[in-house]
């Protein structure tokens, strides 16, 4: 459930953009007016306010936000004002470029939670901005991991509720006896989760503890490691519960010592239209504390304030 919240009614993309060209104005941009609109506008009026403000200026709004606002503010904001597609494009984009080291989570997060009719969009996306995202995840992957990924963008699933009992007894089997190091049982592995349903896997999970007494994802964490196990348990955690997943995505992001701002605001502006709620929920049972609480506490000035209006619901 989305946790977006829009004026009703909304105003016209015309006025948005007529506020948004005098917040610029002058010395200084009125940071908190651009907060206001942008944040509490959903896709489709968003894509209208950027037809409007350049048939009305002449300019590309993207490109105003990028030269008026500064830090991670103007990250989350250029990533908010991008379609879906688009946005996980340009995420991948840095992720994989990830200074000084390839953001193996990052990427792994962005293709293996999504779904085949995402990923083929992705993959237009990003190679008609940059080059073949196949190629790029062969230059900057590397091993099981890199095979994991090539595997998953270049193969169809099926996406329907429908299972086939013996199959997920025979992929429990042989789960079973997977021997950690085995190069051709790591194959295995690669395609059984790479081509298997979600439903599939889902069932697979329940089946494999009800036969071994074991949970799937210890199970799997016994014979991998690394960015290839952390693979692995995110296409069998998106398949079961996404919203589990990506609250705890944001937990890793914003424990410790200082924040892992590029992940922040990757979930918030990926997941505010979809499933920001259920995050919500999620962290809160986990984690025992609201996450909206622990934004304010990480962040601070109008990228706290634009993070929470996105989330606040």
């Amino acid at each position: 459930m989305s946790t977006l919240t829009v004026p009703s009614p909304q105003p016209s993309p015309r006025e948005d953009a007529q506020n948004l060209h005098r917040a610029f104005k002058g010395l200084g941009c009125d940071t908190g007016a651009v907060v206001n609109i942008l944040a509490h506008r959903d896709a489709s009026h968003r894509d209208h306010i950027l037809q409007e403000y350049e048939t009305l200026f002449s300019h590309d709004l993207r490109k105003v936000l990028a030269d008026e606002l500064h830090g991670n503010l103007k990250k989350a904001v250029l990533l908010w004002m991008e379609n879906p597609a688009e946005r996980d494009a340009i995420a991948l984009r840095q992720a994989i470029k990830s200074v000084p080291l390839f953001d193996a989570r990052g990427v792994t997060e962005l293709i293996c939670t999504r779904t085949c009719a995402q990923i083929r969009q992705i993959k237009q996306v990003y190679s008609s901005k940059w080059s073949s995202l196949e190629d790029d995840i062969k230059s900057h992957a590397s091993g099981d991991h890199k095979r994991l990924l090539l595997a998953y963008i270049n193969t169809t699933r099926y996406e329907g509720p429908e299972i086939d009992a013996l199959l997920v007894e025979s992929d429990a089997n042989f789960i079973r006896k997977v021997k950690a190091g085995s190069s051709s049982d790591e194959a295995v592995l690669i395609e059984l989760f790479t081509e298997r349903s979600r439903a599939h896997l889902v069932a697979l999970r329940s089946a494999y503890f009800t036969m071994y007494q074991k949970d799937l994802r210890m199970a799997i964490k016994d014979v991998t490691s690394g960015s290839f196990k952390n693979g692995l348990s995110a296409i069998l955690q998106c398949a079961e519960n996404p919203a589990k997943y990506y609250a705890k995505v944001m937990r890793k992001a914003m424990r410790g010592l200082g924040t892992h701002d590029t992940a922040v605001i990757r979930v918030v502006v990926t997941r505010a239209e979809i499933d920001m709620e259920e995050i919500k929920v999620e962290y809160k049972k986990r984690f025992k504390k609201p996450l909206v609480d622990v934004i304010h506490s990480e962040t601070s000035g109008h990228y706290r304030s634009f993070l929470l209006a996105l989330i606040a619901g």
